[in-house]
């Protein structure tokens, strides 16, 4: 039960960092976006290349250092857990369950079906989040996590 706590807290993180990010305009966060919106947005004046990269750091260290950090630490000293099949099912738990709602909550409600991240002279492009662009996402993250959870139930198992 405290994983899915943990692992909902976790998704409350991913909101925050999403409603920061775009609290003046979907353009502060287009760094989520297919290149072909980036494009779109310098090519409109809204923002520069620089800023999306600048963008793309903060919001990385924001979302990654945290996941990578913060959670196995829970994990291994709140939790108490022992040994790495326990370490990397409770990771991938809290792991998924973020996932889960980055891809409901955030991708097919809030981008999807909402107005808040529509950028002003990119509507053309919309869905900003293509079939194509789903499946990237989906099986990234159903591989991705996995992995991420193994290479740091490994790291903390060799910590001992």
């Amino acid at each position: 039960m405290l994983v899915v706590l943990e692992g909902l807290i976790m998704c409350f993180w991913l909101l925050l960092i999403c409603v920061v990010g775009i609290a003046n305009g979907p353009v502060g966060l287009v760094v989520f976006y297919e290149q072909d919106v980036k494009d779109r947005v310098v090519e409109l004046g809204l923002t520069t290349p620089e800023r999306i990269k600048k963008a793309s750091i903060i919001s990385g260290i924001a979302l990654f250092v945290p996941l990578i950090t913060v959670v196995p630490c829970v994990a291994y000293f709140f939790n108490g857990v022992n040994g790495f099949w326990d370490g990397f099912k409770q990771l991938l738990c809290i792991f998924m369950i973020m996932n889960l709602f980055d891809r409901f909550f955030i991708d097919e409600w809030w981008v999807g079906c909402t107005k808040a991240w529509i950028i002003p002279g990119t509507e053309d492009l919309i869905p900003y989040i293509t079939a194509k662009v789903r499946v990237r996402k989906w099986v990234g993250s159903c591989v991705g996590f996995p992995v991420l959870a193994a290479i740091i139930s490994g790291i903390m198992q060799l910590l001992g």
